[in-house]
């Protein structure tokens, strides 16, 4: 494999979600569809998770059309891990009703040799101890890119500030860092998050777009402005696809760079909530992302 591609791992998921414009029930979803139906959009991606039989592999085919290597995503005997999700009217607050790790429960990838050389790794919001493995297994890579949520950071904190001492870029959201570090200020957070490892902290704020923090500079971009907006899961993932998408198409990563990953990565956010499970992430054009793109550049301009 050449070290261009691209490397996602994390859940692989069956998602029942009801919000304000409707529901579904067993859609397909997960950290790393979501990342991968985003990134592929712009480059290409390799994802690496696991299902259980009654997983419909046949739903995935949009994105292997898209150019995704389906390959590593291993079914086995078992329920495939299944979420179910209520968003109150105004998307601000949800309740989970129901998760049910099935075969995920005992994810733990083994990464094939052809896929150790990668450029860029995505590690999903799955264990800490899950994503120090992965990264065991790889041949230095370039980019490391994790994710992670406020259940990681409460029973796991030793195991995930151990993975961070390894990775390059730490993605999460505003009350995340600020529970992680004991920190309310988000650039004295940042700040702690630098000194245990990371080079760089994405900040997410939703709606209110997200906030790059290097290490003596930052970049901050607003969220989209939409009036159709479906369903917000899997957003955070779909802007962490379109952030390193973008990213792993490049030589070398640049503070112009990471400007520009911000607003793919927003962008592609934005398209993911305009629809349930991947369903705008998977029929999306070039000439639409292109387009948001200019919009956002618009939005954010002025002498």
């Amino acid at each position: 494999m050449d070290r261009n591609s691209l490397l996602a791992v994390g859940s692989v998921a069956l998602d029942s979600v009801k919000t304000a414009r409707g529901r579904v029930e067993r859609a397909v979803g997960g950290s790393a569809v979501f990342f991968s139906a985003a990134a592929c959009n712009i480059s290409s991606v390799v994802p690496i998770g696991v299902v259980g039989e009654d997983y419909p592999m046949d739903r995935l085919d949009g994105l292997k059309e898209r150019g995704v290597d389906l390959t590593e995503i291993i079914q086995i005997s078992g329920q495939s891990f299944f979420w179910s999700g209520e968003y109150s009217e105004n998307f601000s607050s949800r309740e989970t009703l129901v998760t049910e790790l099935g075969v995920f429960e005992h994810f733990d990838p083994v990464i094939p040799a052809h896929l150790a050389d990668s450029r860029c790794v995505f590690l999903g919001n799955i264990h800490p101890a899950i994503q120090s493995n992965v990264l065991k297994q790889m041949n230095m890579p370039q980019l490391v890119v994790c994710d992670t949520m406020n259940y990681w950071i409460s029973q796991c904190k030793e195991e995930l500030l151990d993975l961070l001492n390894r990775v390059d870029i730490l993605m999460i959201n505003d009350s995340e860092i600020r529970e992680l570090t004991g920190e309310s200020n988000l650039l004295i957070a940042s700040r702690m998050v630098h000194s245990w490892g990371p080079e760089a902290v994405v900040v997410k704020k939703g709606e209110h777009g997200a906030v790059f923090f290097g290490t003596d500079w930052s970049f901050a971009i607003p969220g989209l402005l939409l009036d159709g907006v479906v369903d917000p899961t899997g957003a955070g993932d779909s802007f962490a696809g379109g952030f390193l998408g973008y990213l792993s198409s490049k030589e070398v990563f640049t503070r112009d760079h990471y400007r520009k990953a911000m607003v793919y990565g927003t962008v592609m956010g934005s398209f993911a909530v305009e629809s349930f499970s991947i369903d705008k992430l998977e029929t999306v054009s070039k000439e639409s992302i292109l387009k948001r793109v200019a919009e956002l550049k618009d939005l954010t301009s002025f002498d």
